[in-house]
């Protein structure tokens, strides 16, 4: 089924949209929620959530992308998830690794100033990946919006880590350097 014809079932209010989502893509939310929690359970729930969250947005809104609709409801439920978890008991992991390499380049959220500020730096960042080698922008993406390990990125793209760590580290110099161009401050 395609995406145009899944929406469609959404803006009727047909039940099969949520059949046909999960078909189609259950098991590719699944890993994005899984990479960021490591709970089967948790996972699973995540992407249970991500189909009630699309039936109560679609309508009014319209995806362009409904693969990347997905992903995007996906991460954000399961980092939720993730924040209510270490609220409850305190605790590290991949999430807390990969978000302390961010942390030299990326603004603190805490301390953007409002909606708009927020917006124009995805909007900055995106522009930046949009520049890049398509090579380190798959790198960089597998590692911050997916969660991935980067032996994980390593063994799919058929490098070392140590490629990976490298691209990795030069992207975010290269990063933090264009953010600070366009003035917003780590």
């Amino acid at each position: 089924m395609t995406d145009t014809e899944i929406i469609r079932l959404y803006q009727s209010r047909s039940e099969r949209a949520v059949k046909e989502s999960d078909l189609k893509y259950g098991a590719y939310c699944f890993t994005v929620a899984d990479n960021i929690l490591g709970s089967r359970e948790d996972s699973d729930e995540c992407v249970n959530d991500t189909w009630l969250h699309t039936w109560n947005v679609i309508p009014p809104k319209c995806p362009d992308r409904l693969k990347l609709f997905f992903a995007k409801i996906t991460r954000n439920l399961a980092l939720d998830r993730v924040k209510r978890n270490l609220s409850q008991k305190r605790g590290g992991g991949r999430l807390a690794a990969a978000l302390d390499e961010l942390e030299e380049c990326i603004p603190d959220v805490n301390h953007v100033d409002d909606t708009l500020d927020e917006k124009l730096l995805g909007e900055c960042i995106e522009a930046f990946l949009r520049g890049i080698p398509k090579r380190d922008r798959q790198f960089f993406l597998r590692r911050y919006f997916y969660n991935e390990a980067v032996t994980d990125i390593a063994s799919c793209f058929k490098v070392s880590a140590n490629v990976v760590s490298v691209s990795l580290s030069r992207t975010r110099g290269k990063l933090k350097e264009h953010l600070e161009k366009e003035g917003f401050d780590p």
